[in-house]
């Protein structure tokens, strides 16, 4: 008769089972669904800041860890310090499996923030916009309004401009509330004399309506106007583009050719030599040189988007930083499992309303 098996101990048993749980989960966040926080305004209202969703790595095509040395669910940090949690030591090609779809255009899209170039691409902080224009597509901005292909862009239900409101009398958190603005949506004027309000154009027309509210305006950039604040993608474009006016800008695809004149030299070459992987990019008199030699026609290597917040006048998007390139796309965003007001308190703080909503 043979002798029975060593039992294992409490505490082998605890942590067979912390190990076969870690490797599980990290392989559906690798795989299948990832979680992920609304940390700004940027969607309002679509997207609420304290929602709670999970992003679809099956829909784009999971990718292929481009930093493979890393402490199992972790991003950029070991939690609670400051402490990197991986290594770039080894740096793996891009690649991503096959998925159940390509990048529509106008889904919401959870991605790598590009320009954060001191991290490793698959390591940058996780941002989510709408894919508003795709390989191909020539984006244009007129008077705030969104034009694709010289064709009017379909707003989303709930897309927030910023407004003026000058009212009759100083008013209180609890007002805007009953209009469903929330703290960080509204801002006194340094004069008094009114009020920066983020609002959808429901809410403004309620709004409209009430007795202390004097005027509400769009706040809206003219064409040629400078921008306050950040300078907008591309820099160096010899007329003046703003938020609410820009373009037009045809975005590049995969395997596209374009000629380099000197107006796409100003337009492209960040692109081209951020993203595209080469040694050495240069501009001289608004020529493009790659590895020192003059470039008059390039091809592009992977495929772009145009990403922009619903918050139109709230977002930091690509009207800033630029096109997102096709690696750093993490996944499509998918539905809400939780969503908590942090203006609310005890069961008041939970959104019922919002339990496992898909996302459009």
């Amino acid at each position: 008769m043979s002798k029975a098996k060593n039992k294992k101990s409490p505490a082998r048993e605890w942590v067979d089972a912390l190990v076969f749980a870690v490797v599980a989960a990290s392989l559906i966040r690798w795989l299948l669904l990832e979680p992920f926080t609304i940390p700004t305004a940027s969607m309002e209202k679509s997207l609420l800041v304290g929602d709670f969703l999970f992003v679809s790595k099956m829909h784009y095509g999971t990718r292929i860890p481009k930093t493979p040395l890393q402490v199992p669910l972790t991003h950029q940090k070991i939690w609670g310090t400051e402490i990197p949690s991986y290594s770039d030591a080894i740096q793996l090609p891009y690649y991503r499996l096959p998925g159940l779809s390509k990048i529509e255009r106008y889904d919401v899209v959870v991605f790598n923030y590009p320009v954060e170039f001191q991290y490793p691409n698959d390591l940058k902080t996780n941002y989510i916009k709408r894919a508003v224009g795709i390989p191909g597509d020539v984006i244009e901005i007129k008077k705030g309004e969104l034009f694709v292909n010289g064709q009017a862009s379909p707003k989303p239900e709930e897309m927030q401009y910023s407004y003026d409101l000058i009212s009759n009398r100083p008013l209180t958190a609890e007002f805007f509330a009953d209009y469903g603005i929330n703290p960080e949506s509204f801002y006194a004027f340094a004069n008094g004399a009114g009020y920066l309000i983020y609002a959808t154009d429901q809410m403004v027309e309620r709004l409209k309506s009430s007795p202390v509210v004097t005027s509400i305006t769009k706040r809206i950039y003219t064409e040629g106007e400078r921008e306050q604040g950040p300078e907008l993608f591309p820099q160096g474009m010899g007329v003046v583009w703003n938020r609410d006016n820009y373009g037009p800008l045809l975005i590049p695809g995969k395997d596209q050719t374009m000629e380099m004149t000197p107006e796409n030299v100003i337009k492209y070459a960040f692109t081209i030599e951020k993203y595209e992987g080469h040694e050495s990019v240069e501009v001289r008199d608004g020529q493009l040189f790659i590895d020192g030699q003059k470039v008059d026609q390039y091809t592009f290597k992977q495929d772009y988007y145009f990403m922009m917040g619903d918050n139109r006048h709230d977002s930091l998007d690509s009207r800033y930083w630029g096109f997102v390139p096709e690696d750093h796309v993490v996944g499509k965003a998918w539905f809400l499992w939780l969503s908590l007001d942090k203006y609310e308190s005890m069961f008041n703080k939970i959104r019922w309303n919002r339990f496992f909503k898909g996302i459009e």
